[in-house]
């Protein structure tokens, strides 16, 4: 169901694949465009989106402003899938959703909620959509990518950091010169993201429209209803971030929470020392993995004829540390690299092997990009707001290992071309976020990802939401029984219930840990609203 976290792994492989870390051998305007309501042609969705036909549904396309600030200028148009109510009689309205990113594609997004939603998912439209630039919608490409370098077999920190410069320099310079893009990069926002449902749920003749987003997907619910608050119905919005911050400022928050992220998991690893061999203590286990980066940072790993340098290394441990239940995952994984990195590895295991798989992945130029518009393409938050300055970025990276001696070289360093994209943002700034809108808020308490002290400052902006706590290691909260994680059962029912026509609950709700037949649900009154 989650197509891809708040930090944009695609975006960040392809970065240090491009850069030799890798290598084989304005003020937001509350209404849309006004226009006579659109006639949409229903057929069959594209054959690659095999979930979709199967359930029946139907996809069409829908034409909205290249730049809202000028609705009778040049159009783009937004892929859009929809799965009708089952039973017209009990229908609620339309349904959209986005998985995150940014840069997901979320065609098929709200279709795959449906095992979670259950019944409640009979009585809405489901309504996919691919954002603007994204997917099926009017894309936006960057020029080819250049050959990837000769890997290098001794390296610095400082020669990592001018590699990711040098590559963010090129990406930035492929996507702005390439085709007309210079003309359609500045139009890349989550404001216009948010404008363009609006406008699906004008085409699609609804008086309002009912959502969930998880990551940046949630924040993108946030903007929405600060553009149309009188178009919103049910919103739920699953792992969010403080609206008063930038991208990159967020980026470097998620350092501290992932650093004891990595302490909960080696201390989990350490007594389970006869199965990994990383040590029998959190310390030692620890140990063993800044100690890997370090030599990495001279000599990147050799796997195969891969060469994994530290930047990289840093990132793949960030993605598995996310979850509780990739404990056993990540253990497995960082004992193949602590092995590659002594020269011990043969075969690697099926958890290093899938991810040096995923280096391979031809989507991943694809992502990169999406991820890049965005983030570069906001004027502030959600996704955008990045120093143009890259002696910042190396400065801070430096400034972060003392305290952050794992993720903070990562989270503090030059993650996206933004320092260089060149297309400045049509809409400056962020978006401000101040209404009573009622929002169902989701967060995990140890979200290491996206903190919760985030959640809790949104929360506040929006006063009339309510927000559901779960004391959980995790990136999102809703569905997880459906990934196959651990269920968060009082979570789930306060989606549904409210999706399904129910009221907000009456308090901000914390759920019991491991709650598993217990149907009760602890209800606090939030001291920080």
């Amino acid at each position: 169901m989650r197509v891809t976290s708040r930090v944009t792994t695609c975006l960040s492989l392809s970065a240090l694949l491009a850069s030799g870390a890798v290598t084989t051998m304005a003020t937001a305007s509350p209404t849309s465009a006004k226009s006579p309501r659109q006639h949409l042609t229903w057929g069959r969705c594209a054959p690659d989106q095999k979930e979709l036909n199967a359930a029946g549904a139907l996809c069409t396309k829908v034409t909205v402003p290249l730049d809202y600030a000028d609705p009778g200028g040049r159009t783009i148009q937004i892929a859009v899938s929809r799965i009708k109510a089952k039973n017209p009689a009990e229908r609620r309205g339309i349904l959209l959703s986005n998985p995150g990113g940014p840069g997901g594609t979320g065609l098929a997004n709200t279709l795959a909620l449906r095992p979670a939603l259950k019944d409640v998912a009979d009585r809405y439209d489901l309504i996919g959509f691919d954002p603007r630039f994204l997917g099926e919608s009017t894309p936006i490409s960057c020029g080819p990518a250049p050959e990837r370098p000769v890997p290098r077999t001794t390296t610095s920190p400082r020669l990592d950091f001018e590699d990711a410069v040098r590559s963010a320099r090129d990406t930035a310079r492929r996507c702005k010169d390439h085709g007309d893009n210079a003309d359609l990069l500045p139009h890349a926002s989550s404001r216009n993201v948010a404008r363009d449902m609006d406008a699906v749920r004008a085409a699609l003749g609804a008086p309002k429209l009912s959502y969930y987003g998880i990551s940046y997907g949630a924040d993108l619910g946030a903007v929405y209803t600060q553009l149309f608050p009188r178009r919103a119905d049910r919103i739920v919005i699953d792992s969010s971030t403080d609206p008063s911050a930038t991208q990159y400022e967020l980026f470097q928050r998620s350092g501290a929470p992932a650093e004891q992220a990595l302490d909960a998991w080696a201390a989990w690893t350490a007594r389970r020392d006869a199965t990994y061999g990383l040590g029998t203590s959190a310390a030692q286990v620890r140990g063993a993995v800044q100690k890997m980066l370090a030599k990495a940072e001279k000599h990147p790993v050799a796997v195969g004829t891969y060469r994994l340098g530290a930047p990289l290394l840093r990132m793949l441990l960030k993605q598995p540390v996310q979850h509780e239940e990739n404990d056993p995952m990540m253990a497995a994984l960082v004992r193949d690299l602590v092995a590659a990195s002594e020269g011990r590895l043969g075969t690697p295991g099926p958890e290093l092997a899938s991810m040096l798989q995923l280096l391979e992945s031809p989507e991943l130029e694809s992502s990169m990009v999406g991820g890049a518009l965005f983030m570069c393409g906001d004027g502030g938050w959600p996704a955008g707001g990045w120093p143009k300055n890259p002696e910042t970025y190396w400065k801070n990276s430096v400034r972060s290992r003392a305290t952050q001696p794992v993720f903070g070289p990562y989270v503090n360093g030059m993650i996206a071309p933004c320092a260089f994209w060149g297309a400045e943002p049509a809409e400056p700034g962020g978006t401000p976020v101040a209404n009573d809108v009622p929002v169902l808020m989701l967060q995990a308490e140890r979200d290491n990802n996206v903190p919760y002290e985030g959640a809790l400052a949104l929360h506040r902006k929006l006063t009339g939401s309510r927000l559901v706590t779960a004391d959980i290691r995790s990136h999102g909260v809703y569905g997880r029984g459906v990934e196959g994680r651990t269920p968060v059962p009082c979570a789930d029912r306060a989606v549904n219930s409210y999706l399904g026509g129910g009221k907000l609950p009456a308090a901000d709700l914390t759920c019991p840990r491991n709650e598993k037949n217990d149907t009760r649900t602890d209800e606090k009154n939030e001291a920080t609203r």
